[in-house]
């Protein structure tokens, strides 16, 4: 709970922080706020306690997710310096933003009734509603905006008509009661349950862009501005998850045999379009945008094969992708801000292509190996933290005997590779421009600390075993 009144507290003071002459303080001010945010967070660590009458929850494993979520915020946030010396940007509003929108993630990880998990949906969404559109003057940033907003209210409304029936069905909003409904029902289950079940997991994957909910996704990644795309790719997917793991094998774990073969459909639909439709992508964001719909699917083997491994995968599995993706998006937003002159649009927005790549190996290897390390960790190349995160959700497919999903995973991931490469073998083998790409000292750290992680975990994946 600490965690969410000091965000609260600090995100105010951001806004006041904004009036100050000086920009300087707002991003070393952010990131101190973050990690007092982290600290706290593991006060009540090996207890746990009931919070706002019985609404939020903490206990280790809500805990490590917004310790996940934390550390992505911090990352990200630390690759924002590019707002400082940008005389329209509004940084106090982003950072302050960015802290409330943490309130919702920590609620979505902890909640214990189903209005909790909706305010705090709702608040996260409607602060990415706004961050991606707080490029007023790019098109592309606008329209994204507007997209995001109209589709995510559809799927806000669906799911919140589905707890509606939830309720309807169960008497009780919180998830203890409707689990109870469901294990012991008096008189059978209720149609309204099913449904209730059905509308709820609809909204929340239109939330993790699952198939088939996944079609504002491409847009919106390549429309927002590239740091904001890369905290919705990793902040909302892990507290996405977390929520699903939460509602799933607490709540609907008596009724695993009604969803179970639904959600594997859909995680292998979502498997198929995310990284055969990644293939043809000329716009690295673009690719990272169908990327991150194919690692929901990946997540999503977990929760349709839940079992007792599943907890340990998707935490693991959170934590690599997010680092990882995070490093990617941080060098692409060097190589699209140092090397616009080269590859500017006819709206003068720098491109993200691949060819933006072209050589960057050789004249910044730093960014060289950051990048490489983050797409085969991504593409769950050995000796990464990706290939043991994917180790561990194929390990659920097996234990739960889902063979058939497990081979389309398999396959799915052969094809993750070829696209993957394109990146590397852009770096490596072929050239580009000569202008030098400049690393301030603190981007450089955060950026050797990712691949340092990726690599740590991916050497000895055992480091989180029996934290929770």
């Amino acid at each position: 709970m600490l965690p969410i009144v000091l965000l609260s507290v600090f995100g105010i003071g951001l806004l006041f922080l904004g009036f100050m002459k000086s920009r300087a303080i707002l991003l070393p001010a952010t990131l101190l706020f973050l990690v007092v945010a982290l600290a706290v967070n593991f006060i009540d660590w090996n207890k746990s306690y009931l919070y706002f009458n019985d609404m939020l929850r903490t206990n280790n494993l809500a805990m490590v997710f917004t310790a996940i979520i934390l550390l992505s915020a911090f990352m990200v946030v630390a690759l924002s310096s590019n707002f400082l010396n940008d005389e329209s940007a509004q940084p106090a509003e982003y950072y302050a933003i960015i802290l409330f929108s943490l309130v919702g993630a920590i609620m979505m990880v902890g909640f214990e009734n189903l209005i909790m998990l909706f305010v705090g949906v709702e608040i996260l969404s409607i602060s990415m509603y706004v961050l991606t559109g707080s490029d007023k003057r790019n098109l592309r940033s606008n329209e994204a905006a507007m997209k995001y907003f109209l589709m995510g209210s559809f799927a806000t409304g669906i799911m919140l008509f589905g707890m509606a029936l939830l309720y309807g069905a169960t008497g009780s909003f919180t998830i203890a009661g409707i689990a109870s409904y469901a294990a012991h029902p008096q008189v059978g289950l209720s149609l309204l349950l099913y449904v209730g079940l059905l509308m709820l997991l609809i909204g929340l994957l239109f939330k993790v862009s699952a198939a088939p909910f996944h079609f504002w996704t491409p847009d919106v990644y390549d429309g927002a501005p590239t740091i904001f795309t890369a905290f919705m790719s990793t902040v909302v997917k892990t507290a996405g998850f977390a929520a699903l793991f939460r509602l799933l094998s607490f709540s609907f774990g008596g009724v695993y045999t009604f969803w179970w073969t639904i959600l594997a459909i859909i995680t292998a639909i979502t498997l198929v379009a995310g990284n055969i439709t990644a293939v043809y992508q000329n716009s690295f964001k673009r690719m990272m945008a169908y990327s991150s719909i194919s690692h929901a699917g990946y997540l999503l083997i977990g929760l349709a094969s839940l079992g007792t491994n599943t907890k340990q995968a998707i935490v693991f599995y959170s934590l690599a992708y997010s680092v990882a993706t995070i490093a990617a998006f941080g060098v692409l937003l060097l190589v699209a801000q140092q090397r616009s002159t080269q590859t500017i649009t006819s709206e003068g927005v720098a491109t993200e292509n691949f060819d933006s790549f072209n050589g960057l190996a050789r004249q910044n290897p730093l960014l060289g190996l950051a990048m490489t390390v983050s797409m085969l960790s991504l593409a769950g190349i050995p000796l990464t933290a990706g290939f043991w995160g994917k180790f561990y959700m194929f390990s659920t497919a097996v234990e739960r005997g889902q063979i058939w999903l497990l081979v389309v995973a398999v396959l799915m991931s052969a094809v993750g590779i070829y696209y993957y490469f394109r990146v590397i073998i852009a770096m490596y083998f072929r050239d580009g421009g000569n202008d030098p790409i400049q690393v301030a000292p603190f981007y450089r750290y955060v950026l050797v600390a990712a691949t340092i992680l990726t690599l740590g975990l991916g050497i000895a994946p055992g480091l989180l075993e029996g934290l929770f």
